[in-house]
């Protein structure tokens, strides 16, 4: 062995001797020290069990909770359906609808200078296009207090109307404004010029009753008149607030007692009887509201002066009306006796659905025997109806619509959409209904 590896065995027992000494010592404990003063007690804080059953009691959210299952919204049948669309999910997608609340988005139509035609500002991001109606669409400041500011309202706002471009609005001041909520959502939708996109004019439709808005022979209508022309189905705030209609002269148009003192929860979230009321929002059968709002007593649905009377009014003016819709001995309106497909089959004698008896084939459900998807003619075809289809469509009558029979269409669909018969508001809806015959006349 040369002197280096002695060196290093050396040194490597010498350093093994060492931290044998120092395990060995380390291996001893010292006496124990002094225990320390105890801490001051913190404040008890707030039984978190205790907080969250003041609103998650059997009698509060929980049974919202269970009437909403009974409740359309909750359904979600339509929140899928127009997912992804901007311009239809800011009423139908929970997170569209807090975006425009929150965001302030316009009603208005802007025109677009290099195409010269007008569109909706009323959309949304794609990003946001998207949400099942749930409890935080109508309270979306849950979870955020852990207080009673937790169920305020996402808007009391005056709504602004997009089927006028944002130039009406709808403020219904009963109840603290609360229907402004249900209002944003319910209400018509703007028919557009086929000319620039822009919002049909209902004031230029009643002031010249005579003119003429669509024509087979001319290339440069106002409307081109197809099965689904309609101011879509929430026609409910604009007939209750009496905002919505095409005022032909005639009748004064005044507004019902329920515009100015009652609100929709008033009626549609009154204290449940049977699937009805509540947070399902339901009314039907159920007259808990109209009784216990100071108002009315006693009313039932075998109640003649304020329900069975009124009710039968307005569906024999809509009858009539529907009669004056006629031309050559055929409906402009369309039939369709399913009531599974037509929610207000009940509310006319030939059960209309608001549509026009025009033929298309796609979109078209029919319904009748006689009426193989429309009797007029349809003067646009879809690119993808067969050649077949395009033939048949030729061999139909042509359509040609003044503006009376337009602005009469209009308040037929705006009052049968209603669904209410009236009830919501009576006088506006007779007025709206009435005039439109004389127009016609």
């Amino acid at each position: 062995m040369n002197r280096r590896s002695i060196l290093l065995t050396s040194l490597t027992a010498l350093a093994m001797a060492t931290c044998s000494i120092v395990i060995s010592g380390c291996t001893k404990e010292g006496p124990a020290g002094k225990d320390g003063k105890d801490g001051q007690d913190g404040k008890d804080g707030k039984d978190g069990t205790a907080a969250c059953i003041s609103c998650h009691a059997p009698d509060g959210i929980e049974l919202a909770a269970t009437q909403y299952d009974y409740s359309k919204h909750a359904f979600g049948e339509q929140a899928y359906a127009r997912s992804g669309i901007p311009g239809c999910s800011p009423c139908h997608a929970s997170e569209a609808f807090k975006y425009i609340c929150l965001n302030n988005v316009p009603a208005t139509f802007t025109l677009n200078s290099a195409t010269g035609r007008y569109a909706t500002d009323f959309v949304v991001p794609q990003s946001v296009a998207y949400g099942d109606i749930t409890c935080s669409t109508c309270h979306s400041s849950i979870h955020a207090t852990y207080g009673p500011g937790d169920l305020a309202l996402t808007t009391i706002a005056p709504v602004d109307l997009n089927m006028w471009g944002g130039k009406k609005t709808i403020d219904i001041k009963a109840d603290g404004g609360r229907s402004n909520l249900c209002i944003k959502c319910h209400q018509p939708q703007p028919i557009t010029q086929a000319t620039d996109g822009n919002v049909l004019n209902y004031e230029a439709l009643a002031a010249n009753p005579g003119g003429i808005i669509f024509s087979p022979e001319s290339s440069n209508n106002l409307i081109i008149p197809q099965y689904r022309t309609h101011p879509h189905y929430g026609t409910t705030g604009a007939i209750f607030a009496g905002v919505g209609g095409v005022e032909f002269p005639g009748v004064a148009y005044e507004n019902s007692v329920h515009t100015r003192a009652t609100s929709c929860q008033d009626c549609h979230m009154a204290p449940m009887q049977g699937k009805s009321g509540g947070h399902t929002f339901f009314s039907k059968g159920n007259f808990n509201g109209c009784n216990a709002s100071g108002c009315h007593t006693g009313v039932t649905a075998n109640s003649d002066g304020y329900w069975k009377t009124p009710r039968a009014n307005v569906k024999a003016a809509l009858d009539a009306l529907a009669a004056k819709l006629n031309i050559g001995g055929i409906d402009v309106l369309n039939r369709n006796p399913d009531a599974s497909h037509n929610l207000w089959a009940a509310n006319s004698t030939n059960r209309y659905d608001g549509y026009l008896n025009i033929y298309d084939p796609v979109n078209n459900p029919s319904g009748v025997a006689d009426n193989p998807g429309g009797i007029f003619q349809n003067p646009a075809p879809a690119a993808s109806w067969t050649q077949a289809q395009k033939d048949f469509n030729a061999t139909l009558p042509k359509l040609t619509l003044t503006n009376a029979q337009m602005g009469a269409i209009i308040n037929f669909q705006l009052c049968l959409r209603d669904f209410s018969l009236g009830i919501h508001n009576y006088k506006y809806t007779m007025a709206l209904l009435n005039n439109s015959i004389n127009a016609l006349n």
